[in-house]
């Protein structure tokens, strides 16, 4: 069966990783996608180690399912090609600058003209307005300016950079899909396109949640290690006799008392429900203790069948072959294009009538399009 989206045609002219990632979940959920890629400017995932059947992972898994079609914008005869292909692709993602794409001839206004029902999505950095609309930055910047970084981490070291990108993709990505999807909803009711505006700096900001509801509306500024989800209280990390590393979720009462029994701190549980940071020091330090006492493999068993949020903190390798993980078919085989299979990510949305499906890897350029 097609997925839920076989109706949309998208030109995509982003790179890197946010639009490209985007455009990977609407080409698995069954968009026809067409990448419109410099041949004199390589996308910096096509090269980026490592690679395999000769194409970077990076790429292989982020453009999976596209077509590519290899076009200099700023080259004569381009600016046409990309008019004729409009009248027929009904929604475009971009990754510009703000400005880039009106210079090249090729921007919002002009192409709604041609497509007065087009879907035009810009991601960049800060937004099309603002300061800082020509300011470059990385997911990094992002998210110390939205406020993130500074409630993450721990009070002596400061912010972690993290190992996913956060703004790029739960900022960027996401919020893109779900702008297209639901400008897609206003044109099948009203018959207009529109521009949407993703910024991820703002999307970044809308991800402290909790933290920016504490702050805006009740005055609370969260600092590291001082709230209840950010290692303030023993909801936490804790390392293993073997320098492995186990989390330990058990908020509710009925899950911090199974932790403290299974663990023999019987005589704690008032410290792990107590909003006092000195039992809460208190309680942290003889987890700590006791986690220290075992294994990884040894805590995995013991905690095997007991329902106390406690899990494992695993490798990617180590997740892909968990049996959650499997069984939800999060690790799929796409063909290489010859076919073999490469092993990736699943698609994570699981749809009864319409399953996501993906073809091919993202190939080499001028591999799975046309050159012009």
């Amino acid at each position: 069966m097609a997925g839920p989206l076989t109706s949309m045609k998208i030109l995509d002219f982003s790179t890197l990783l946010p639009g490209p990632y985007a455009t990977m979940l609407l080409a698995d959920m069954g968009a026809e996608v067409l990448r419109v890629e410099a041949p004199d400017r390589v996308d910096l995932t096509r090269v980026m180690p490592p690679h395999d059947a000769g194409v970077s992972t990076a790429h292989g898994f982020l453009n999976r399912g596209k077509q590519s079609l290899a076009l200099n914008l700023k080259k004569e005869g381009s600016k046409e090609k990309i008019l004729e292909l409009v009248k027929d692709y009904d929604i475009v993602i971009e990754q510009f600058r703000p400005g880039v794409m009106d210079r090249l001839g090729i921007g919002y206004d002009t192409l709604k003209a041609i497509n007065p029902g087009l879907i035009y999505c810009a991601i960049t950095g800060y937004g099309q307005t603002g300061p800082y609309r020509d300011r470059a930055g990385h997911d990094i910047n992002y998210l110390s300016l939205a406020g993130v970084s500074s409630h993450c981490g721990r009070a002596e070291s400061g912010p972690p950079p993290m190992g996913i990108q956060i703004a790029d993709v739960a900022g960027g990505s996401h919020h893109a899909v779900m702008g297209i999807l639901a400008a897609v909803i206003h044109r099948q009711q009203t018959g207009e396109g529109q521009f949407v505006d993703i910024s991820m700096t703002d999307a970044a900001f809308a991800l402290n949640g909790m933290a920016g509801a504490a702050c805006l509306a009740g005055g609370v500024e969260q600092m590291p290690e001082t709230s209840l989800l950010n290692g303030g209280f023993f909801y936490d990390y804790y390392q293993t006799q073997d320098s492995r590393w186990l989390s330990v979720g058990s908020l509710e009462p009925q899950f911090s008392a199974r932790l403290c029994d299974i663990l023999e701190l019987a005589d704690m549980k008032s410290f792990a429900l107590s909003q006092k940071p000195e039992h809460q020091k208190a309680f942290k330090a003889a987890l700590s203790e006791k986690i220290q006492q075992k294994t990884l493999a040894q805590w995995q068993a013991i905690f095997a069948d007991e329902d106390a949020c406690v899990e494992p903190v695993l490798t990617i390798s180590e997740a892909a072959e968990h049996p959650q993980l499997k069984a939800r078919d999060m690790v799929i085989g796409v063909d290489r294009g010859d076919g073999t299979l490469q092993r990736q990510i699943g698609f994570p949305i699981k749809f009864e009538k319409t399953p996501a499906a993906t073809t091919q890897i993202g190939q080499p350029m001028g591999g799975s399009g046309q050159k012009v």
